[in-house]
């Protein structure tokens, strides 16, 4: 028995060192080098400050912005959560109405309109950084009336930021909105009213 419990013993040492120290230290080494933005959080910086990540989505609720998907958490990546309402949910359909509406409301939209689902969507996380680009488009008229440019100006900074399907298959094309926001700061100024929540 001493001799099973001392095997047992030093197999958990071993197994701890190895999968406890030793392989998060290799791997995280490996990220730093091979991919060192990525590794340190994607931290986004502006004006010499970082004002946040591209993993993590934020409420941009004016009109010059892009505004990100409906959240569950309120953007809160302490409390990272979607509704889990199952897709019958009374609830969660009126939820999505509710929002179509107001997503309509917002960008100038006919009650029939087509919009993407991730307009209305929340995300499984709460936190989705991204939005589709057809949702982008969608939003063009508006901050372009509140910015008081041309919408093509606008589009052009829709289509030099969306990412293309991660190796051209992953996934979906995407826009990062914290991102995108920031690049029509820096292409037509920031507006002096207005901040992100």
């Amino acid at each position: 028995m001493k001799k099973n419990l001392a095997i047992a013993a030093r197999a958990t040492v071993v197994t701890l060192i190895v999968t406890g120290i030793v392989y998060p230290f290799v791997v995280t080494g490996f990220a730093d080098v091979l991919f060192p933005h990525a590794a340190a959080g994607s931290f986004v910086e502006a004006h010499g400050s970082e004002v946040g990540s591209e993993l993590i989505g934020q409420s941009f609720t004016t009109a010059p912005y892009f505004h990100p998907r409906p959240s569950a958490s309120d953007y809160d990546g302490a409390n990272s959560a979607g509704t889990n309402l199952a897709v019958t949910s009374k609830k969660l359909l009126d939820g999505a109405a509710e929002i179509a509406k107001a997503y309509r409301a917002e960008n100038g939209l006919g009650d029939h309109d087509d919009i993407p689902a991730d307009a209305v969507s929340r995300s499984a996380s709460g936190i989705d950084p991204d939005i589709s680009p057809d949702n982008a488009r969608l939003q063009i008229g508006r901050i372009a009336k509140a910015r008081g440019i041309a919408p093509d100006r606008v589009r052009s900074i829709v289509d030099e930021y969306t990412d293309a399907p991660l190796l051209g298959v992953f996934g979906e094309p995407r826009v990062d909105v914290l991102v995108i926001n920031l690049a029509l700061d820096r292409t037509f100024g920031a507006p002096a009213h207005i901040t992100a929540k």
